[in-house]
């Protein structure tokens, strides 16, 4: 620390393996551990707020690192459909499956499993057996579903 009481620039800077900084993964280990964040500050030797602010921004990036690597896969996903709200999840999955039938991919996944990711990935997506919104469902050749919803 300087003696103005900031950080140099090394102490900021993001390794580059990694979009967290060191004392953001230094924080969130040991709050990991079970630590407070009082006892991570006093350990640290800083303020609880301080601690606070390091493990929101590193909720933070974690969360912009996974909407990126989603965003990527979509990209890459070679089946990609566009469900209008009103549609029903069966005419769904015969969408998908027919995709991939005409692009020759054979999907890992049963109708059960994609109808089981579709509900994890954006559970307010359906309304009883229909979609409430628009969508536009990716299924890689791994048979991951991603989803994006318009609302």
């Amino acid at each position: 620390m300087l003696p103005d009481g900031t950080r140099n620039r090394r102490e900021t800077e993001k390794s580059l393996d990694s979009s967290l900084t060191k004392k953001q993964l230094e924080v969130l280990r040991l709050r990991h551990q079970g630590y407070t964040q009082q006892d991570v500050a006093d350990m640290l030797r800083t303020t609880r707020p301080n601690i606070a602010l390091h493990e929101k921004r590193a909720h933070q990036a974690i969360e912009r690192a996974e909407r990126t690597r989603q965003q990527w896969m979509m990209i890459r996903a070679p089946i990609s459909i566009k469900a209008e709200a009103g549609t029903d999840v069966f005419d769904i999955l015969k969408m998908i499956f027919t995709a991939a039938d005409e692009k020759g991919i054979k999907l890992p996944v049963t109708s059960l499993d994609i109808i089981v990711q579709l509900w994890q990935r954006s559970p307010r997506l359906f309304m009883d057996k229909a979609l409430e919104h628009n969508a536009e469902i990716f299924i890689t050749k791994k048979g991951e579903v991603l989803v994006e919803v318009e609302e």
